[in-house]
């Protein structure tokens, strides 16, 4: 048995074959539904969250008229793209403080959380700094100039402080989801938003008193949101009375995971922006029949994410008790139940193919390039439902190199041609759809022979630099 160290904590190292598996561990191997949707239904409540108040704040920000939407949109998109690079922070996070948590090292996979957070607070006030500085020429080159990239402005000056707010919650997330608690991230995030939800009417429109904000309010509101949340999280982790000294060591070790998962998150949006972009050529009702469908993908996607998330955890904790076999059979059930859930939601897309369209418009040229896009779309949820599962598989075993690798391949031979073709040839949302099945076609090859190898299942405390 051999030992290595985080946050200056000496920890045990199971290898496979050895007697003494934590209980901790036995446990997540042996999962059944319950276990695992207790896991799943609030991860699944964060995901959804932050998208649920982002209409909300989008429908009090649209009674200001159109140029204060635009401006929100605008601003929106430039706060997402900066933030939403760094989710190493959280499932990064989680791959790492699991292995621990399953090796029975809690003060362990407590201190990954501490390094995390360490990360998110210099990288967030990194890009705070960059992006205030790039701010007019980004905002500007965005939204074209003019009206909308001052409305736009307003609001990113003020966003941009809640963005090592966000990494920090994150970090929280990761780590408190590689120790399987779940049910607190859900109430910390329901509390920040609460508060952003109280404060943006009354900060934008000026309601009980409160002075008349305007868009900028919206930001405001954010933030302070962003900061309960933020505070939650770190009151947590100072609750465990861990050392909260920066250790580099550790820091570099989840800095080589998240180089891996950007890389991935980057294919994932030259994708999908290309697939707008060239929705875009074939005219206003491809491109809202494009998006009324890709929103419901996504919202999909949140759905069988939460059960891959609830994968990464259960498996990253028997690979670091030293169980492969256990978390091999762990991966094989949540892939059957995910699937067998997939296959529902696809069942009721399919049954709702003449209802769900029109609950969102009524346009006649909209619906008729929803239709084609719809059976596209309905015949991939299966397909996601076993993609899914095996990536919160290998991102558990800490196999970011692999879905890097396999992603990028994917994109490159799959989605994008099918896009740029389908422009090429005038194949419509026709061609941009086939070009999502192939990808996810591509994908599931890849991931499926992946599991079945089992080359991901190297056990240890510490999540491989380079799996085999």
């Amino acid at each position: 048995m051999s030992s290595t160290s985080a946050g200056g904590a000496d920890v045990p190292r199971v290898e496979e074959g050895s007697l003494a598996v934590p209980e901790a561990s036995s446990r997540a191997a042996q999962a059944g539904p319950r276990r695992i949707l207790g896991l799943a239904l609030p991860t699944l409540g964060v995901l959804v969250a932050e998208p649920i108040y982002l209409l909300f704040d989008l429908a009090v920000v649209g009674r200001l008229g159109a140029l204060a939407l635009a401006g929100l949109a605008v601003g929106g998109l430039i706060l997402a793209q900066v933030s939403s690079q760094l989710t190493f922070l959280s499932y990064g996070t989680t791959a790492r403080a699991a292995r621990r948590h399953g090796a029975g090292d809690e003060r362990g996979a407590v201190a990954e959380g501490v390094q995390a957070t360490w990360l998110a607070i210099v990288a967030g006030a990194l890009i705070l700094v960059l992006v205030q500085l790039f701010a007019v020429p980004l905002t500007g080159a965005i939204a074209g100039g003019g009206d909308i990239a001052d409305e736009a402005l307003s609001w990113v000056r003020i966003a941009l402080f809640g963005v090592p707010l966000i990494l920090i919650s994150m970090a929280g997330n990761g780590w408190l989801r590689g120790v399987q608690e779940t049910r607190s991230p859900l109430g910390y995030v329901i509390a920040g938003l609460v508060v952003s939800g109280v404060l943006c009417p009354v900060l934008v429109h000026g309601l009980l008193g409160a002075p008349r904000l305007e868009l900028p309010g919206s930001a405001v509101a954010n933030v302070a949101g962003q900061l309960v949340m933020a505070g939650l999280f770190l009151k947590a982790l100072v609750r465990e009375r861990v050392s909260l000294a920066p250790h580099w060591s550790v820091m570099r070790a989840q800095l080589v995971l998240g180089r891996d998962l950007i890389a991935r998150s980057l294919a994932f949006q030259a994708c999908f922006v290309s697939a707008a972009a060239v929705a875009a050529r074939f005219g206003a009702a491809s491109v809202a029949a494009h998006q009324l469908v890709l929103q419901l993908w996504n919202f999909l996607a949140l759905a069988l994410d939460s059960l891959a998330i609830a994968a990464q955890t259960l498996v990253g904790a028997a690979l670091g008790a030293g169980d492969a076999r256990g978390a091999r059979g762990l991966a094989a059930r949540v892939t059957r139940w995910s699937e067998i859930f997939a296959l529902a939601l696809a069942g009721c897309f399919a049954a709702g193919a003449g209802l769900i369209p029109r609950l969102f418009t009524d346009d006649p040229d909209v619906l008729n390039r929803t239709h084609v896009a719809w059976w596209f779309f309905v015949c991939i949820i299966p397909v996601a439902g076993v993609v899914f599962a095996l990536d919160g598989v290998l991102l558990g075993a800490g196999d970011a190199a692999y879905l890097r690798t396999s992603t990028l391949g994917a994109a490159v031979v799959g989605f994008l041609p099918a896009i740029w073709l389908s422009l090429a040839f005038d194949w419509g949302i026709a061609g941009i759809w086939s070009g999502l099945v192939a990808f996810m076609v591509l994908r599931l090859v890849a991931v499926s022979w992946r599991a079945w190898s089992g080359r991901w299942a190297q056990v240890g405390v510490e999540v491989p630099k380079q799996l085999g």
